[in-house]
């Protein structure tokens, strides 16, 4: 199977691209600095104007480009946001027209922050309102956008994922207050935290890829979500630091502004598609992925 992947030197995208590869798939990986990377026999780097003819027929896009939520919300950092989504997927729905041989499968990145922030509500894909925050904005033009690969006839997927556990992204910075032994809630704690370790991550990509009947938003988070006072609780004990110096909210809005809320707030949500189509996470519970990750880190 050939793959093309946007966003594949990025932290999913390596970890994806390496698990393709292992299953011998070639991977495309669609950047704009090619020269910057060395092909493999199974991994080729491409620019963005590589001309559509010498492309080989393409069964699966997976786009995962997005400038980053982390850092100060400014006017000009949430454009950067709202816009690389965008013009990324666009890209690709351009790219897929001018195909002749249209690719089985569109797997769109998305984000659980679709639904909004709630302490009391439970979301899945059932649930189809957005939230009314930035977030839900940004995530529901994406995802409008990347819908336009359903009229060529693309099974089309919307990768919503929550908060990813591994050894880039997120979870180094959750992680280091509590290891410089200054752990504790942030805020009442008791806003949710729905996670995923990095390895589901990529086992449910591949079971969406292959999986012909899976389609539209897929919530990529594990079972068991956890309130923040619960989780950075867990993380203590599996460091073996104290839990003790809780973060007043006031604070995270001060020094990241709106972002804040990302930290601050949160959303109660299930993977419904993934337990009701029988896949086996492997890392459902949060101590058992929190350990795993710190062997890996250590």
């Amino acid at each position: 199977m050939n793959v093309l992947i946007t966003g594949g030197t990025g932290f999913v995208g390596q970890n994806l691209s390496r698990a393709l590869t292992e299953k011998s798939h070639h991977v495309y990986i669609l950047t704009r600095f090619p020269d910057y990377h060395f092909d493999t026999e199974r991994t080729t780097y491409i620019a963005y104007d590589h001309p559509i003819s010498n492309l080989p027929i393409i069964h699966g896009i997976i786009n995962l480009a997005g400038d980053s939520l982390f850092g100060y919300w400014s006017k000009k950092k949430k454009d950067a946001i709202h816009k690389s989504r965008m013009e990324t997927t666009q890209f690709l729905i351009g790219l897929m027209n001018q195909l002749e041989k249209k690719p089985d499968i569109f797997i769109s990145g998305s984000a659980v922050g679709f639904y909004g922030m709630s302490e009391d509500l439970m979301f899945t894909e059932q649930t189809t309102k957005p939230g009314d925050d930035f977030l839900a904005g940004v995530v529901t033009d994406w995802e409008k956008t990347a819908s336009q690969a359903e009229t060529m006839g693309i099974r089309t997927v919307y990768a919503r994922f929550g908060v990813i556990l591994g050894e880039e992204g997120a979870y180094p910075l959750m992680r280091m207050p509590v290891n410089m032994y200054a752990g504790g809630k942030i805020g009442d704690g008791e806003q949710w935290l729905s996670w995923i370790h990095i390895e589901d991550v990529v086992r449910l990509m591949l079971f969406c890829l292959f999986s012909d009947h899976i389609s539209g938003p897929v919530n990529f988070t594990a079972p068991e979500p956890r309130r923040n006072k619960e989780f950075t609780k867990e993380l203590a004990d599996v460091l073996k630091r104290p839990y003790w110096v809780p973060t007043p909210a006031p604070l995270i809005h001060t020094a990241l502004g709106e972002m804040g809320q990302l930290i601050t707030k949160g959303q109660y949500v299930l993977p419904g598609k993934a337990l009701e189509y029988n896949f086996q996470f492997a890392f459902p519970d949060l101590k058992a992925a929190l350990m795993q990750l710190e062997r890996r880190i250590n």
